[in-house]
């Protein structure tokens, strides 16, 4: 694929998903690249009245944009990093990962500042990371299930009084110019938020050289230190998307490479339990960014981490 060759982008349909596409298009045009649109609907956007974790795998959001990949049908998929498992399909590889937006998730509503939110109050949110925390922070708190995209979730918590708010990721709200729904941005001593969290990636299939090197123009090395290092962690604990991992890096440029640290945290479903660590190194390749992920997770392991994630995956029910 040289200049003004044509690349097939695969996207989901909503319109978090088409803005952050429009993002990956904008960076090959300036590279000389012309662009394909594919948009595919993915069994989370299909099934949207059960709750994440039980659905049934692991590629909620990915698994359609996998196969269309493999098969050919596109040339490079568009994610939010969050999404991707840790463990990508044999032929899969992540290429680029571009700008991340605040990472930070957020609480929305229109009756209550954060630190207002009545005792008792109904909360809702649709991942078992954000209600371990929020059970962590607020034990009182009743915390609902909800699904679909931003739009929708928006339009479910101003249809029903009963909820005091959402918690959602403030990269999202902000893409999409709705960052004035925002009451409060949480610290990541309060909600750590989920690996990967603000960053967009792009996969190809693995040995196509021309692929890679086209949407290589959207890579950010500062970013892919960062979520390098939360991924590595996530996939070292075993977890995906719909587990209560937290992960936050930050990537400083020292000469040739970065100082990343690491923060994560595991919570019980519960809040009742956590683990929380920090720790750091120079990374200057994704191995280096891999083993500071491992080594942490190895670490929390040791501290009780493992446990927890056991109980989790042994729950009946993890949507409370």
């Amino acid at each position: 694929m040289g200049e003004s060759s044509l690349i097939r982008l695969g996207t989901r349909g909503s319109p978090l998903a088409l803005l952050q596409t429009a993002l990956v298009e904008a960076s090959l045009a300036d590279a000389g690249h012309r662009t394909e649109r594919c948009t595919l609907r993915t069994t989370g956007d299909v099934i949207r009245d059960v709750p994440l974790e039980q659905i049934g795998t692991t590629a909620i959001f990915t698994r359609e944009l996998d196969d269309a990949l493999l098969q050919g049908r596109i040339d490079a998929a568009v994610h939010s990093l969050k999404d991707l498992p840790t463990r990508l399909p044999d032929g899969i590889t992540v290429a680029a990962v571009g700008p991340r937006e605040n990472p930070a998730d957020v609480f929305v509503s229109s009756r209550y500042q954060w630190e207002e939110v009545p005792i008792g109050a109904s909360v809702a949110t649709s991942s078992v990371r954000r209600r371990a925390e929020l059970l962590r922070a607020r034990p009182d708190l009743d915390v609902v299930s909800i699904r679909g995209n931003i739009d929708t979730r928006l339009e479910i918590l101003q249809a029903t009084p009963s909820l005091a708010g959402t918690v959602l990721a403030a990269a999202g709200l902000i893409r999409l110019g709705l960052q004035d729904r925002i009451s409060h941005y949480f610290l990541p001593e309060v909600l750590l938020p989920a690996p990967g969290q603000g960053a967009i990636a792009v996969t190809v299939r693995r040995g196509d050289e021309e692929a890679m090197a086209a949407v290589r123009c959207f890579h950010d090395r500062r970013v892919a230190a960062a979520v390098g290092a939360e991924r590595a962690l996530l996939r070292a604990l075993d977890g995906g998307c719909q587990v209560p991992v937290g992960a936050l890096a930050d990537a400083q440029q020292a000469g040739d490479r970065w100082r990343v640290e690491l923060h994560a945290r595991v919570v019980s479903l519960d809040g009742s339990r956590v683990v929380d660590a920090t720790d750091s190194a120079m990374v200057d390749t994704s191995e280096s960014a891999t083993s500071l992920g491992q080594r942490l997770a190895a670490h929390m392991c040791g501290l009780g981490a493992d446990e927890i994630l056991r109980q989790v995956r042994a729950s009946p029910s993890k949507d409370g």
